[in-house]
């Protein structure tokens, strides 16, 4: 390393994969980062720079590089560490050491002196135990996984039956099923490799659990702010649900807040509502965060922010197994973190054994004339981000009145019967006049209740066949808060 690039990196300050500290006198807390840098992306630690990023040097003797020798050797498992010196101009005897080391993936978790460590932007810290466990599970045989271990207390009547049976239904469609899964639906779990020994996986809590069997970190945080920062929210939410209810519920957000105006095509008479984002690039990023999240980390969830000039989607957990983001836009290989979870979501036809749901994202966002996302890792989190052009960037209004929604004329129709008393499905559908229950009254519904517009009868039984829907306000104070 030059001076001139010694400079240069100095320059862009201390950040997840830089840190200053100003001699080997802090050698312990050095090497606490270079353990953090290992646990994540990488990094480097200069010795001889001030916490201002003043380069100050040192005098490096031979029992300083002894000492750093023995220090990098109390990390463990060993690691392969670059150690530079660049000598200072007019200053002979000092030197500014560099010692940078690779992304530890795959052999994670390292350890110094026997601790673990973390970098979250530009500080260092020890690990969480929680985060510790899943990448020590990680680490560890694939039978202990956390995904394959038993889920306590649960049972498959906790279990969504429904979408169980949607499951099966769309993966005999999509030929990843044979015909006699529709036959056998009391097998359904052992043919999805959801049993360990007879019991409930972990896995099949976080795909179909209902009720009580939701777990804490399936949670799905959607904000809408306005402008390009986090100062003002034009609409948030916060949802706990099953894999494939978190999908569908982020979808409809972003249906409802990155509409653009509609147009009508020379060869159609109807309005054809656009998105700014492909729906099909936006699906596939949702899908790849819950396959690929790290559901160890209890606190957790996938959160979809969206700006004024971008969409942003993370997810706990960072990149499984090696991966690396400057890798996910060419051919990779098949890595995720969950295998069961994204074999379950593979029979529903929604993601392909070949790892290149991240490319397809590209590709989609070309096709319809759209900047490419960029991916990153940013305090042990995968982020995703899609730019907004100037033109088809949604306005900066509240979205999440009634009245902006696709279906506002239907959820006006739901509050208005049950203005008569509380109603099941069944009642609702004939109330609006429709024969059947629809896919577009099943979201309505869903949507009035993440809103608080309406509630169960029976809260504590979701799914229970006697359930109705009362209202909590009413439809004359919809219109006048």
């Amino acid at each position: 390393m030059t001076l001139a690039e010694l400079e240069s990196l100095i320059a862009t300050g201390e950040s997840e994969q830089l840190e200053f500290k100003r001699s080997t006198g802090l050698l312990r807390k050095g090497c606490d980062t270079l353990c953090a840098f290992l646990n994540g992306q990488g990094g480097t630690v200069l010795f001889g720079v001030s916490d201002s990023g003043r380069i100050v040097g040192q005098q490096y003797s031979d029992a300083s590089r002894r000492e750093l020798a023995d220090s990098l050797r109390r990390i463990e498992p060993p690691s392969h560490a670059t150690i530079e010196e660049v000598s200072l101009p007019g200053e002979a005897e000092k030197r500014v050491i560099a010692v940078r080391v690779p992304p530890g993936q795959g052999l994670r978790p390292f350890f110094h002196d026997g601790r673990a460590f973390q970098r979250i932007a530009s500080s260092t810290g020890r690990m969480p135990q929680p985060v510790l466990e899943g990448l020590l599970l990680e680490r560890s045989h694939p039978i202990q996984r956390w995904e394959t271990q038993k889920a306590v207390g649960i049972t498959a009547a906790d279990l969504d039956q429904e979408e169980i049976l949607r499951t099966l239904r769309v993966g005999v469609q999509a030929g990843r099923l044979p015909e006699s899964a529709l036959s056998d639906q009391a097998g359904a779990l052992a043919r999805l490799q959801l049993l360990r020994d007879g019991q409930i996986t972990l896995a099949a809590q976080v795909l179909f659990g209902s009720g009580r069997a939701v777990l804490p970190q399936c949670q799905l945080r959607l904000a809408r702010f306005r402008g390009i920062d986090k100062r003002e929210f034009l609409d948030q939410r916060q949802l706990n649900g099953h894999a494939f209810q978190l999908l569908e519920e982020a979808i409809l957000f972003c249906q409802r807040h990155l509409s653009t105006p509609a147009r009508i095509p020379s060869d159609r008479l109807e309005r054809q509502e656009q998105l700014a984002i492909p729906l099909t690039a936006l699906r596939e990023a949702l899908v790849n965060a819950l396959c690929h999240r790290d559901y160890s980390q209890q606190g957790a969830a996938i959160s979809l922010a969206i700006f004024d000039d971008r969409l942003e989607l993370w997810n706990e957990g960072g990149l499984p197994f090696g991966l690396e983001p400057e890798t996910l836009k060419q051919e990779h290989a098949s890595r995720p973190r969950n295998l069961l979870i994204a074999e379950v979501f593979f029979r529903r036809g929604l993601i392909e054994r070949w790892g290149r749901g991240t490319q397809v994202i590209v590709e989609e966002c070309e096709r319809a004339g759209c900047s490419e996302p960029s991916y990153r890792v940013s305090g042990g989190c995968f982020v995703v981000t899609f730019p907004l052009r100037a033109e088809s960037k949604p306005e900066s209004r509240p979205e999440s009145g009634p009245e902006s929604r696709p279906e506002s004329e239907l959820a006006r129709g739901v509050l208005l019967a049950l203005e008569q008393g509380p109603l099941g499905k069944v009642a609702i559908a004939e109330a609006l006049g429709h024969r059947s229950i629809s896919a577009s009254l099943n979201r309505t519904i869903r949507g009035l209740l993440a809103d608080g517009r309406i509630a169960l009868t029976i809260p504590e039984k979701p799914n229970s066949r006697l359930q109705k829907y009362r209202l909590i306000t009413t439809p004359s104070e919809e219109q006048n808060p």
